[in-house]
């Protein structure tokens, strides 16, 4: 059990510092992070929450044909999973999409986004890098 633990310590670690230097890089400092290290982004998570001032009446009025336009871009492959935040402030969508431009074209499809209800947050997300180490020499490609 504390093999399990340390190893999963160091993949966490190798996830996190990749991350941290990658952030530092682009406020100026130097980067030190292979290309390796930084997965190819596969979806984008979007997270939605009410902008300040939106009132629930706004919502409910709109929510019918948010729905509609949801299932749409789910039955179509554009969102694959969506949730609604444990804290009840909005939804979390994982969506198809390759890039946050990408994703924000998709998000502004729906009847939310015209309306200006709701602030998004794009997050590009990627396999699990460090787990190529456990696939041992010549995987790392």
């Amino acid at each position: 059990m504390n093999f399990m633990t340390a190893f999963l310590m160091a993949m966490l670690l190798m996830t996190v510092l990749p991350a941290a230097s990658v952030a530092q890089s682009q406020s100026g400092g130097a980067s030190g992070v292979p290309s390796a290290a930084i997965p190819k982004t596969t979806e984008v998570l979007v997270i939605e929450t009410p902008k300040q001032g939106v009132t629930p009446q706004q919502i409910v009025a709109v929510i019918p044909e948010e729905i509609r336009a949801t299932v749409k871009l789910y039955l179509d492959g554009k969102i694959r999973q969506w949730y609604s935040r444990g804290d009840g402030k909005g939804v979390v969508f994982l969506v198809d999409a390759k890039t946050e431009d990408e994703a924000r074209a998709i998000m502004e499809t729906l009847p939310f986004a015209k309306e200006h209800l709701m602030d998004h947050q794009y997050i590009p997300v990627g396999p699990l890098m460090p787990l190529r180490a456990l696939m041992g020499p010549g995987a790392q490609q």
